[in-house]
């Protein structure tokens, strides 16, 4: 069993006692799915309580903190260095859909670097966590990106924008990419979750994951994971300001660049 340190004992604490809502919430949309009216509103809904809900947790433990949050914005605290950064169900539209690949994202962000991270998803029980220094674990196991060097055996993720989403330059350029990353690896998946996609390099189940466009709450944990995992993360451009950008591209230490390159090369 790991000894869990204190910020983290109430990270998982807050994660698992909103997940069980948000586990029955899921189950009670994919009853909505046959209904007229739809599930939409519902899940809007579950989307803000959950928030709500992992604030109250958050704050009780930690009140003089403050929070950067997809539904409510920035809140700020007494203590303006440290705050949590939270999404409280990244992959809404796989919810709608009753689809399970969707997650709560929460990371620590002190002094201006992310120190804790986890990305839970109750659907499968499976929480992802990591703290600067000290590795990064699947539940009570070690996780390490994989060691695949090879792009023929490597499997990648990225994001496949939609209505709304970018215009057709934009949507152009993404289709460049997907076809050169295809053209030469064992193939791409498209999860609609940008942290549960970090999550799943951290456990070397992707080779890497890329996609720009992105908000703090979608990849500040996820970076981390991926990072105390052994991987390497990045802008496309190689720069190292994710979090303001909101381009990512993240990898085992072997593809990362080559990855890199492939990428932009195809996008420009």
């Amino acid at each position: 069993m790991v000894t869990l340190t204190a910020n983290m004992t109430v990270m998982t604490a807050a994660a698992r006692k909103v997940g069980v809502r948000l586990k029955r919430d899921y189950g009670e949309v994919e009853q909505l799915q046959i209904s007229r009216k739809g599930p939409a509103d519902f899940v809007s809904a579950a989307d803000v309580r959950t928030e709500q809900k992992l604030v109250e947790e958050l704050s009780h433990a930690r009140p003089d903190w403050g929070f950067l949050l997809e539904e409510g914005g920035e809140i700020k605290g007494k203590d303006d260095t440290t705050r949590w950064i939270i999404d409280p169900i990244d992959g809404t539209t796989n919810f709608l859909h009753g689809i399970p690949n969707f997650a709560m994202s929460i990371a620590l962000e002190e002094q201006g670097k992310i120190t804790a991270a986890l990305v839970y998803e109750p659907a499968t029980e499976q929480m992802f966590r990591a703290e600067k220094g000290g590795g990064a674990f699947l539940n009570d196991r070690r996780m390490r990106v994989s060691s695949r060097q090879q792009f023929r055996e490597c499997l990648f993720a990225t994001g496949i924008p939609f209505m709304g989403r970018g215009d057709e330059d934009y949507h152009d350029k993404v289709l460049a990419q997907v076809k050169a990353v295809i053209a030469v690896s064992a193939g791409i998946r498209r999860f609609g979750s940008a942290s549960l996609d970090l999550a799943y390099v951290a456990a070397g189940r992707f080779e890497g994951f890329w996609e720009t466009g992105l908000k703090p709450w979608d990849i500040a944990a996820g970076i981390l994971l991926v990072r105390e995992a052994g991987g390497m993360v990045t802008e496309l451009s190689g720069a190292d300001r994710m979090l303001k950008t909101g381009s990512v591209l993240a990898a085992n230490p072997h593809v990362h660049q080559p990855l890199g390159d492939l990428v932009r090369k195809a996008g420009k």
